[in-house]
């Protein structure tokens, strides 16, 4: 009988072929085989910890993935740039901070040494957000953190001018023009 010529492999049966191969040349060399590497030091870690280094469970792990936001903000505090991160928060995303009520009747102009700058569209919402001061830095410091306002100024819409052209009299002036 002539012999038969084993089919060529392809794919995965090549690859199992190969590791059944490399097992064999290992245990020949007298070399423990099986799931992973067993070495003194991981099994004393595992028996620290009480599980596995190599292996992930059904739980969340560090080497799972992470958002984008944690990876930001793990930057911004290692460079010293929360500061500036939470008065960003402040304005980019003020309709959240402080409600989508409050936040379509005023707007920040400013932030500067922890003093909020708040233009109110009419006096009485500047009234009302003075009154609500406590509660809107509250807010605000749920939403960034404590510190980064410590104070608002509320102002109201500006007053008419009644400065006409470039050249006028400085002070009062003379007042005749109403009657």
């Amino acid at each position: 009988m002539p012999a038969e010529e084993e089919p060529e492999l392809k794919g995965i049966d090549l690859a199992r072929r190969a590791l059944e191969e490399a097992k064999a040349a290992a245990r020949a060399s007298g070399k423990s085989v099986g799931q992973g590497r067993a070495s003194p030091r991981s099994s004393a870690s595992r028996m620290r910890t009480g599980r596995r280094r190599g292996w992930s469970g059904a739980g969340p792990d560090d080497r799972d993935p992470q958002p984008l936001s944690a990876l930001a903000g793990s930057i911004a505090k290692s460079r010293g740039w929360s500061g500036k991160v939470a008065e960003g928060t402040v304005f980019g995303r003020w309709t959240s901070v402080v409600g989508e009520d409050i936040a379509s009747h005023a707007e920040p102009t400013a932030l500067k040494e922890g003093v909020l700058s708040i233009a109110a569209e009419s006096t009485a919402w500047a009234t009302q957000l003075r009154l609500m001061q406590s509660q809107i830095l509250a807010k605000i410091g749920a939403a960034v953190g404590h510190g980064v306002v410590t104070s608002l100024r509320v102002t109201g819409p500006a007053a008419p001018s009644w400065r006409k052209g470039e050249r006028h009299v400085k002070g009062r002036g003379p007042r005749d023009t109403y009657g």
